[in-house]
Formats: structure tokens, sequence, C-alpha cells
């Protein structure tokens, strides 16, 4: 049986419009889905979705199951435990998680604790470095010490994914969590989200518009445009790699646009923000203007509510 299964998902924000339109997919343990559209095309909805999250006055039909519980219309109470415990979430934003108040191993220890997974503070804090360690910061007992705007912003977003998988859950969220990084560190970043994955037999769901990501991250790509499921497979059959001069990433088979500077290829809305344009041939301009890969096509998601990372005061409720 799939970990994750969504079934017919069809979600209506007001006003009509139907941001993602029948979708159906699975994911199992241990393996990972790429959420790959441009702009609008409902993949950050989706994703939200998955944790009931999909926005006010929204209209959602349809079923999502992780294992055997269905998450749609799941109480708030039930739903707060899945949330943090079962499901982990790395947003695009590390300050959307990361309280810019507190030290880093407070805020993991804070997050042990509210779980059940440490019986004293001391005991949630030295459990904290090794989550550190695994999230691959190189000095763990420093950065527990630091607070938010003392670590670059790779090292922000390693902390972050150490607070999504500090209940070692089932499932882990990425919303296009590598936008704001460098090429270097958005590769060393992937690269961490695969190695967890295969560690801890943990399934991941990675939303993006970067086809170069979604190469690297490889597994199973789905592809939504306007809110549709456009196409699903494997990546190697999906993309194909892209060679030349700054470029080091991948093509959609279906449709490539390959912008100057952006480290690889980048899915490019225009018009009437639903269609994939082709890769301009020798000579020629292309239809609309290439933005390089440290210019986000995607609209951030808003900050992820308190259930994921609990305040001081709603732990000691």
């Amino acid at each position: 049986m799939s970990l994750l299964t969504i079934d017919h998902l069809t979600v209506h924000h007001p006003g009509g419009v139907r941001a993602v339109d029948d979708v159906s997919l699975t994911l199992d343990a241990g393996r990972a889905l790429v959420l790959l559209g441009a702009s609008g095309s409902g993949k950050t909805t989706l994703a939200r979705t998955v944790l009931d999250l999909p926005g006010r006055g929204t209209t959602v039909r349809g079923s999502v199951r992780l294992g055997d519980t269905e998450l749609l219309g799941l109480p708030e109470r039930a739903l707060t435990r899945v949330r943090g415990r079962r499901i982990g979430y790395v947003p695009q934003d590390p300050s959307a998680t990361l309280d810019p108040l507190r030290r880093i191993g407070t805020q993991l220890a804070e997050v042990l604790r509210v779980h059940g997974l440490a019986d004293t503070r001391r005991a949630a804090r030295a459990a904290a470095l090794p989550l550190l360690a695994a999230a691959d910061l190189p000095d763990p007992e420093r950065a527990a010490g630091a607070y938010p705007h003392e670590l670059s912003g790779g090292l922000r977003q390693r902390a972050a994914i150490a607070l999504a998988i500090a209940a070692d859950p089932e499932l882990l969220i990425a919303d296009e969590p590598t936008t704001a990084l460098d090429t270097l560190v958005r590769a060393r970043i992937l690269d961490l989200f695969t190695t967890l994955r295969t560690r801890c037999n943990l399934a991941l769901l990675l939303v993006t518009h970067d086809l170069s990501a979604a190469a690297r991250i490889g597994d199973t790509v789905a592809v939504l445009d306007g809110g549709r499921l456009t196409a699903t497979g494997p990546a190697e059959e999906l993309l194909s790699p892209v060679r030349g001069p700054g470029n080091g990433g991948a093509e959609l088979r279906s449709g490539p646009f390959r912008g100057p500077g952006n480290g690889g290829a980048e899915l490019l809305t225009a018009g009437a923000q639903r269609k994939v344009r082709a890769a301009p041939g020798p000579g020629t301009e292309p239809e609309a203007t290439a933005r390089t890969g440290s210019e986000p096509l995607a609209t951030p998601s808003p900050p992820f509510p308190g259930p994921l990372v609990p305040s001081e005061r709603e732990a000691a409720k």
C-alpha cells in the first residue's frame, strides 16, 4: 500500500479559480515524488492540501490519505498530531518555521518535547545535536547556540530541515526549498534530501519549478499545468540532460526553456501563464524573457502554522 494516496483531488479557490483539477498521485515510503510546474500551476496548493491547509474559502473535493488515515476533514486536534509527527514540512523561506528570537537548539528541543520524544529539557537539547548533524550542519554545537540570523542562508535551511525531521516523520514535504540559494548550496541541499530519504526510509514530496532540481532528485516526476496533471513518470523518461556552456541541468522533453545563466533550465510561463515554452532555435529570440535561477518563478507559500513548531505558549497548554 502506498504511503501517500491523492485520489481525484480538486481544489477551488474563492472566485471559482480551479487551482488543482482532478489530480491523482501515489507516493511510496522511501521514494521521492517531484511536483514540477511553473508559477500558478497548482503545485504548492496541492502540497498544502496534503496538510489540509489549502486556504480560507477554498473548496476541496477528493481524497488525501496517509497510510490508512484520511487527512481531508480530519479534526484539528488529530491533524495537529499528524503535522510534524508524521509529516514534516520544509518551506521556501526558513523564517516561516524558525523563530528569530530563539536559539536553534532551543527550538529543536521544544519540538522533541512537544511530540513526547524527550522527557526533560536537558535530554531534548542533547538530542537536538544529532538532528543538526543529520541535517549536515558542520558544527552542530555552534549551530544549536546560534540565532537564525547568525547563520547563512544555506545553514538556516538546514536548520529548518532539522526541525522538519525532528519527530522522525514518514513523509517530508519540501516547497521550493532551494529557490533563494546559490547553485552549489542548492545542489548540496538537494543531495541532503536524497540522503535523508534513503537513510530514514522517508517519503519525499518536493515542490519545484526548477528542472535541474527535479532531475537531481530523480525518482518520479509529476508535471502540473493549470492545475491539471499533464505528465507523470520516471525522471529519466520525462527529463533529458542539457549540455553546453552555462548549462548543467535538465530540460523537459515536451517543451524546455533554456535561459542564459540559469544553471540549467526552468519552466517559464508566458501569456496565459499556462504554457511551457520551447527552447528557441539558433538565431531566434525566445517568446518570453528568461529569468535567472536566482529569481523565483513560484509564489512564496504563506508561513506554516504553529502546530509544526509550536511556540512555548502553545507547548505549555
